[in-house]
């Protein structure tokens, strides 16, 4: 029986809520399909902030090397000053474990609500790959004369051909195996970039030449498309199922993700995953911590339950994470009445059985 090292953060707020929720499917997979799943769980979050003064610790990324994977709740905690959690843990965590790849599934289920008029699973239905270490996100920069009538604030985008190479390349081999033809969804394999080139004219140069280059060399089997990221923002909405695979830096990966997340439903079913390929990931629900909901049993699990959906794909249990898929499916698509906390039909707890007694079948 293989058995996989998975780390648990249960965060803030509403975080152990959704986790228990998710740990509770991945159990029941765990029964299903022949794996083990062996959990530790950690503290890391705004109580132990207060309590201590810590984040994460060098200490504790050393312990979360030896993880095959870190199952995420949430973080922020509103007596805790934001910035410090998000950066001290979060941030961390990516930039120490190179952790170089946010992966954001955009797919609307059966029964979501669509802001967009016209628009079902069918047209919402792509992926987009962010590089997760560089971009202005490097906090490369700085102030002079802070605090006078001419302070100057300056924070540079910063990329390295390495970091374009590697987050392209993670992109090509995602849209080769998962693409629009790869699972039967379309014609063709696309992989888009998403920049702007017409006005950030050497990083955006950069990453436009080091994806023309690789698609040639090694992915020509790949349709290679080019968006700027206004452009692409206007079809997110108006034209979605254009879509296949986007791959983009960092701070464009950051707007757009979110945007494609309402699209979707809301934050209450968008999950991500913070990958490296060659070590430890990271996976999370993307609607954070929700504390004005905390102990209610009323806030929706199901964007956690796709983020150990996810985690099991990525690990390889590609058999388990494609049943817990279609149980989140049956669950949307007859059973809940909204994604909306309290709205739901069923309480916290209640969604997740529905979605673990699917699984198991």
């Amino acid at each position: 029986m293989k058995t996989y090292k998975i780390a648990v953060i249960g965060g803030d707020g509403t975080g152990p809520e959704v986790t228990a929720e998710a740990v509770k499917v991945l159990k029941a997979a765990e029964a299903k399909f022949g794996f083990k799943a062996d959990l530790t769980n950690f503290d890391f979050g705004g109580e132990r902030y207060k309590r201590t003064g810590e984040t994460l610790p060098d200490s504790a990324v050393e312990e979360l090397r030896k993880f095959d994977a870190i199952l995420l709740g949430a973080i922020g905690h509103p007596d805790v000053k934001p910035g410090i959690l998000e950066k001290g843990i979060l941030l961390k965590a990516r930039f120490d474990l190179d952790q170089y790849i946010n992966l954001r599934p955009v797919r609307l289920f059966p029964g979501v609500e669509c802001p967009l008029k016209g628009k079902g699973p069918k047209e919402i239905d792509y992926v987009v790959v962010r590089e997760n270490t560089g971009d202005a996100y490097t906090g490369t920069g700085g102030f002079t004369m802070k605090g006078t009538p001419n302070e100057v604030a300056v924070q540079s985008a910063v990329y390295s051909r390495f970091q374009v190479d590697r987050c392209l390349k993670y992109a090509f081999e995602y849209a080769k195996k998962y693409g629009k033809k790869a699972t039967g969804r379309g014609k063709e394999n696309t992989l888009a970039l998403c920049g702007k080139t017409n006005v950030l004219t050497y990083i955006y140069d950069l990453w436009e030449r080091a994806f023309h280059e690789m698609g040639e060399k090694k992915y020509p089997e790949i349709k290679r498309e080019y968006y700027h990221v206004d452009a692409t923002c206007m079809w997110m909405v108006k034209n979605p199922e254009w879509f296949d695979v986007i791959v983009t830096g960092n701070m464009f990966g950051d707007i757009i993700t979110d945007l494609g997340a309402i699209t979707q439903g809301g934050m209450g079913i968008a999950a991500g995953g913070n990958i490296n390929p060659e070590g430890v990931s990271m996976f999370e629900p993307i609607g954070g911590s929700a504390p004005k909901y905390t102990g209610m049993g009323v806030i929706n699990p199901l964007a956690a339950i796709c983020a150990a959906q996810m985690m099991l794909e990525t690990l390889g249990e590609e058999k388990a994470a494609k049943k817990i898929e279609e149980a989140v499916k049956y669950v949307t698509a007859g059973k809940m009445k909204s994604m909306a906390a309290g709205k739901m039909g069923y309480s916290t707890s209640q969604v997740g059985d529905l979605v673990a007694e699917k699984t198991a079948e």
